[in-house]
């Protein structure tokens, strides 16, 4: 298949909102794929490359050649290319990657290389998340929504079903199983404002998880071999040699955990993310990592033991199997809770004892994984600012033509001056998109590529999960999941909130609220 193929395709997919219409363009494309590039065209459409780290940055792509007039690239071809790319390394790296990159996009035309940078940068935009891909596959094989994600889910990608699919079938699709030692994609939590707005999601009793902010692990035990995998399926079994060593001690043959590993300070409080996965990142100095920081595993689930698969028993069965099999130590802080007023008070329990908020979980509920369900809430707390919009970068995909992405600052108390600490472009309506447009524009002194800067400025009311320690931006910090929840007509630029008042957030957080910034 050409790559021009999914080029047209991409902004076909996002020039419509319509769900039906995006998966029928999908379909369409995945039933023009070969057995042997369908794990390729499906990872394309779904927005990313198959390699996970390619070594390309903005410098690399700033002096590409012109495009080529016809299309000759295959995804075949592509995907040889990146792999080639991300296997270059060492000495002259730079200047190879450099000369293999302009080779790739000089064969590519315009619009293919306007879907290879998008690629690259995951910024396609086009609203085909891989759960939109999942129903394409379907629609195009005519099988159950559910054998794919299912098989998605037990494989660690939908590339991985898709090429299950094509080549066996359905029957091949529904014999996948959960391997001990293959990661499963992990379940999620969607996300609730109050305890109230919980409880109506789970049911009552629910059980209560303390939200622990450190690094997620999936856990596979068979006989003496453990490995362990980050909520990106990556394997970190060599840099957590204290958890494998805990798993080791398990008087199990074969077990499959999900959980979370914290580092837990001299009073118990969890360390913040940044400590955490400092101690994780890189696979050198272990030993003094973990004399430094020690970790400790936090299990919430368990996905299989001594040859059974639970994913599809119910919460409350999988619970009950964990608390009899797992010491004490290794299970996360738990209650089950019969009002919402419980929930209520647990919630602030676990913030006030450093945990980043609660999970609220439906005794009845399946592992749904790779999905964000209802059987699982998180509960954390909403911290709001007044901050003043001083720019915005115009949108891609569904929201070309908007400015959308804001540049937020707050006003330093003893300059005056407003100080850039973050951007967000969540939260935005098509309503207020317009809406904001407009007064941009209306308001412009400046603009760069892609940039509109304003005076003065507006004011917007601004949530946020937490701060993170950031050279980014000016202020030094950086706004931890930021999303827009009204624009302040009723105050002026002069009322915003400083930049003190912010930082000081950090300071009265718990570490673990100061974690990864989102």
């Amino acid at each position: 298949m050409l790559l021009l193929t999914l080029a047209e395709a991409s902004p076909a997919v996002a020039g419509t909102r319509s769900r039906l219409t995006k998966r029928s363009i999908l379909a369409d494309v995945v039933r023009q794929t070969g057995p042997d590039e369908i794990a390729i065209v499906v990872t394309y459409l779904a927005g990313g490359l198959r390699q996970r780290r390619t070594g390309i940055g903005g410098a690399s792509m700033a002096a590409l050649p012109a495009a080529a007039a016809e299309p000759t690239l295959s995804v075949i071809e592509v995907d040889a290319a990146f792999e080639q790319l991300a296997g270059i390394t060492g000495a002259g790296s730079v200047a190879l990657r450099g000369r293999a990159l302009a080779e790739l996009f000089g064969r590519a035309t315009a619009p293919e290389q306007q879907f290879l940078r998008g690629l690259v940068f995951e910024d396609l935009r086009q609203g085909a998340l891989e759960a939109l891909v999942q129903d394409a596959m379907a629609a195009a094989f005519t099988v159950p929504l559910k054998a794919v994600q299912r098989a998605a889910m037990l494989l660690g990608s939908t590339a991985n079903a898709a090429q299950t699919l094509a080549t066996g079938g359905l029957s091949a699709l529904e014999a996948v199983g959960l391997q001990v030692g293959v990661a499963v994609q992990p379940m999620l939590a969607a996300p609730a404002p109050t305890p109230a707005a919980a409880v109506t999601k789970s049911g009552l009793p629910a059980i209560v998880d303390a939200k622990l902010d450190g690094i997620r692990v999936q856990v596979h035990k068979l006989g003496d071999q453990v490995n362990l995998y980050t909520r990106s399926l990556d394997d970190i079994t060599d840099r957590l040699p204290e958890v494998v060593e805990a798993t080791l001690a398990l008087k199990l043959h074969s077990v499959v955990l999900d959980g979370e590993v914290v580092a837990l300070r001299a009073d118990e409080r969890p360390e913040s993310f940044q400590i955490i996965a400092s101690r994780t990142a890189s696979k050198l100095d272990v030993d003094a990592g973990r004399a430094r920081t020690p970790l400790r595993l936090f299990a919430f689930d368990l996905l299989h033991v001594d040859g059974v698969d639970l994913l599809d028993e119910p919460l409350r069965v999988r619970a009950q199997r964990m608390q009899q099999l797992l010491p004490a130590e290794l299970m996360v802080p738990r209650t089950v809770a019969t009002t919402e007023d419980e929930v209520a008070q647990i919630f602030v329990e676990m913030v006030q004892r450093g945990f980043e908020g609660v999970v609220v979980k439906d005794l009845d509920a399946g592992y749904a994984a790779g999905r964000r369900d209802s059987g699982w809430i998180k509960l954390k707390p909403r911290h709001t600012f007044d901050l003043a919009v001083i720019a915005a970068e115009w949108g891609y995909g569904r929201r070309t033509g908007w400015l959308s992405n804001l540049h937020l600052a707050a006003r330093d108390a003893e300059s005056g001056d407003l100080v850039m600490l973050g951007k967000t472009f969540k939260g935005l309506t098509d309503q207020i998109l317009t809406w904001q447009t407009e007064q941009f524009l209306a308001r412009e002194t400046r603009r760069t590529t892609g940039t509109v800067y304003v005076d003065p400025p507006l004011v917007v009311e601004i949530a946020i999960d937490g701060i993170q320690h950031s050279t980014r931006y000016p202020g030094g910090i950086a706004l931890r999941f930021a999303r827009v929840l009204r624009y302040r007509e009723d105050k002026s630029p002069e009322q915003v909130d400083t930049l003190e008042s912010v930082r000081n957030l950090g300071a009265q957080m718990s570490p673990s609220q100061e974690g990864q910034q989102g």
